[in-house]
């Protein structure tokens, strides 16, 4: 099968996905804004073909780049797996008469206010929300539905744009700062109380074939925003044995169902508090912050290789074994500037070495990136181990010993 994979070189998961497809016996053609000699021996390696674009998000050019590719080999799959290029891919797709993603599913799986209308309409129980590029539209949705409120884009990824707005002064500050009045148009919707996770699915033909759950300890807005937080996420082992799963589990299915998402990567974001369970939002790709990552070490297996396999051959080729639950701690320095040094590493590796999957720990001369760039934006630690319990504690002990210092 010849495969299109939209920008393979970047972010590094995308260049994990052109290896797995190789691996799985696809012919994997690569369209990127890149030069072909910029790319590594091994990507190279794996690439069939490859075309450069000026911007992999303007229609036209992604367009003439694949049917110059229809001409030269007989592309049966136009994949795209980061969130700015999966609308572009979908509507290219349709003109060309490639499977995969549709339009319409592209749009809902982007656009929040279209997506929890639908959900909604399925009987999903989602926040009250709504979409509007008018100031006094959101100043009525706010004296209708109260505070605190979640503004932020339309179609945006992580928590980048996004305020809590909890009195009319904060909203009017929203307001300038995202832009709404000034051509810019978001999202408004009720602020949910409670945890937060996430679950990811791999599916086949709507059917999901490989599935997961993480947590988030604390939730993304406040881990976003707060310097001294070292914060977590965990992928769960107890997705099929512990009470409270199956209604995530059920909502998944029913939210893939309702968006007609068919062979795909998705990721979905849950909230669970005094209102019980509550769709967040759910984008048909792969999970950020390298969870697939922590999913395969959790379960021993490749997940990049499970999503190629989905792709090029319609099934899985084998089951997570569960063994273990994985997570990530994010170490912030406590400045901005530049690395200066670490203390308090070689005692988490005394005492948890056996337990680390890998880290990140950029060396003293290294700037440092702001706290809301994510959690792999400077230093962090990996672990794993067959009590999820244990690994929290562990992953808390980390926070609490490692202090990443900056000047």
């Amino acid at each position: 099968m010849d495969v299109i994979l939209v920008e393979p070189c970047f972010p590094h998961n995308q260049r994990e996905l052109a290896r797995a497809l190789h691996a799985v016996g696809a012919r994997v053609i690569g369209i990127g804004e890149r030069p072909k000699e910029a790319l590594d021996d091994a990507l190279r390696h794996w690439l069939t073909h490859y075309e450069q674009v000026s911007n992999v998000c303007d229609e036209a050019a992604l367009e003439e780049a694949v049917r110059f590719v229809m001409t030269v080999a007989r592309p049966e799959r136009l994949e795209a797996t980061v969130e700015a290029h999966i609308q572009t891919a979908a509507h290219v797709r349709e003109r060309c008469g490639i499977p995969g993603t549709r339009a319409k599913t592209a749009f809902l799986c982007r656009d929040k206010p279209s997506m929890k209308a639908a959900l909604r309409e399925a009987g999903v129980p989602c926040a009250a929300s709504t979409g509007t590029s008018s100031p006094d539209e959101a100043r009525a949705f706010a004296a209708r539905i109260g505070y605190p409120l979640i503004l932020k884009p339309r179609d945006g990824a992580g928590a980048a744009g996004t305020f809590r707005v909890d009195d009319d002064a904060e909203l009017e500050a929203a307001i300038r700062e995202s832009g709404l009045g000034r051509g810019a148009s978001v999202a408004l919707e009720e602020f949910v109380e409670g945890h937060e996770g996430f679950y990811d699915t791999i599916t086949v033909g709507g059917r999901v074939v490989h599935e997961f759950a993480c947590h988030y300890y604390p939730n993304v807005l406040e881990a976003m925003r707060t310097r001294w937080i070292s914060p977590q996420f965990i992928a769960t082992n107890r997705l099929e044995s512990a009470p409270g799963y199956e209604e995530v589990r059920a909502m998944g299915r029913r939210v893939i169902e309702a968006l007609d998402i068919g062979t795909s990567a998705t990721h979905m974001e849950w909230f669970f508090g005094p209102k019980g369970l509550r769709f967040s939002e759910i984008g048909c790709r792969p999970p950020g912050v390298g969870a697939w990552d922590l999913y395969s070490a959790g379960n021993e297996m490749d997940l990049y290789r499970e999503w190629a396999m989905a792709v090029v051959h319609g099934r899985p080729s084998q089951r997570p074994s569960r063994r273990y639950a994985a997570g990530i701690i994010a170490l912030r320095p406590d400045r901005d500037g530049v690395i200066d040094r670490y203390d308090g590493v070689a005692e988490v590796e005394r005492d948890f070495g056996e337990h680390l999957i890998d880290a990140h720990l950029p060396p003293p001369g290294t700037p440092t990136q702001p706290v809301a760039a994510g959690y792999m934006a400077n230093a962090w630690m990996r672990f794993r181990h067959p009590d999820y319990d244990t690994l929290r504690r562990i992953l808390d002990a980390v926070g609490q010993t490692v202090q990443v210092r900056a000047r």
